[in-house]
C-alpha cells in the first residue's frame, strides 16, 4: 500500500509541476490572472504559475492580416458598387486587449465593415476609383479612434477590390473611347495647322520663284506616272503654261515660214548731188 501511495503522490506532484509550467513565445505576452484578477504581464520565456489558482492568457503581438469582406455600397452619386478591403493591426497593450473587450478580432472585423461602408459612401464613384489613398487614410483614422481603447493599433488599411455593375463598365468604356477620339481629333487639327503653316511658307517661296511651281507640277506628273494610272489630271497652272508654250511655238513656225523681203539696190549719188538711175 505504501508503494502505491508513494507512486500516486509522485504522479500528482508531476501533474502539478507540468500544469505549473508555461512557455511564453518571443512574439507573445502572458497576462497572469490570479483568482480572477490581473496581477501582471509575463515576458517571453519559461514561466511558473500556481496551478488552479493562476491562469495565464497568451496574447500575440504580431501584425494580423484581416480581410474585410465585400460590402455593397451606394456612392454619393447613387452608383452601387461592391468594395472589399484588407486591414493590418497589432496589439499594443496586451492587458487592454484581454480586459477591455471580449473578442478583439471579431470587434475589429465588424467595425471595419461599417467604417468601410460609411467612408466610401461619402465619395463619388470617380473619387472612389482615383482617391483610394485618401480613403484608406480616412478608414484607418476612424478605426484607430475606436481600437486604441482596446489596446490595438491599426497599421494599414487598403481597398482590395472594387466591383462595378456591367452597365457602368460599358458606360466608362464609351467615355474612355470618346476621350481618346477627342485627343485624336485635337492631334489631327494640330497637324493640319502645322501643315498649313508649312504650305504657306512653300507658297511664298514659289511666289518668289515661279519656276519652282513648274518643277513641282512636273514632279507630280512623274509620281502619277509611277502608279500607271489611265487618267492624268493636269493642274491649271500647267495647262496655261502648255498653252503659252504652244502659242510660242506657233509664232516661231509662222516667222520661219514667212518669205524674206526683196533686196533693194541703194541709189547712186553723183558728184553734183543728183541721183543716177539705171537706164
Amino acid at each position: 500500500m505504501n508503494v502505491f501511495l508513494i507512486i500516486a503522490i509522485v504522479v500528482v506532484v508531476l501533474v502539478l509541476l507540468v500544469s505549473a509550467v508555461r512557455i511564453v513565445k518571443q512574439y507573445e505576452r502572458g497576462i497572469l490572472f490570479r483568482l480572477g484578477r490581473v496581477v501582471g504581464v509575463r515576458e517571453p520565456g519559461l514561466r511558473m504559475i500556481i496551478p488552479v489558482v493562476d491562469v495565464l492568457r497568451r496574447v500575440s503581438l504580431r501584425i494580423i492580416t484581416m480581410p474585410i469582406q465585400s460590402q455593397g455600397i451606394i456612392t454619393r452619386d447613387n452608383v452601387s458598387v461592391d468594395v472589399s478591403a484588407v486591414a493590418y493591426f497589432r496589439v499594443r497593450d496586451a492587458v487592454k486587449s484581454v480586459v477591455a473587450i471580449e473578442n478583439v478580432y471579431a470587434a475589429i472585423d465588424q467595425i471595419a465593415q461599417t467604417t468601410l461602408r460609411k467612408v466610401v459612401g461619402q465619395h463619388t464613384l470617380d473619387e472612389t476609383l482615383s482617391e483610394t489613398d485618401s480613403i484608406n487614410v480616412d478608414i484607418r483614422r476612424i478605426l484607430d479612434i475606436a481600437t486604441l481603447d482596446w489596446g490595438v493599433e491599426v497599421t494599414l488599411v487598403e481597398l482590395k477590390d472594387i466591383q462595378l455593375p456591367e452597365a457602368m463598365k460599358r458606360a466608362m468604356a464609351r467615355q474612355a473611347e470618346a476621350e481618346r477620339e477627342k485627343r485624336a481629333k485635337i492631334i489631327s487639327a494640330e497637324g493640319e495647322s502645322l501643315a498649313a503653316a508649312a504650305l504657306g511658307e512653300a507658297s511664298d517661296t514659289m511666289m518668289a520663284h515661279p519656276l519652282a511651281l513648274q518643277l513641282r507640277n512636273l514632279q507630280s506628273l512623274v509620281e502619277l506616272g509611277v502608279d500607271k494610272n489611265t487618267t492624268v489630271v493636269f493642274p491649271a497652272p500647267l495647262m496655261s503654261t502648255i498653252s503659252e508654250l504652244g502659242a510660242f511655238v506657233a509664232r516661231e513656225n509662222a516667222a520661219a515660214n514667212t518669205p524674206p523681203a526683196p533686196f533693194a539696190t541703194p541709189p547712186v549719188v553723183t558728184s553734183n548731188g543728183a541721183e543716177a538711175t539705171d537706164q
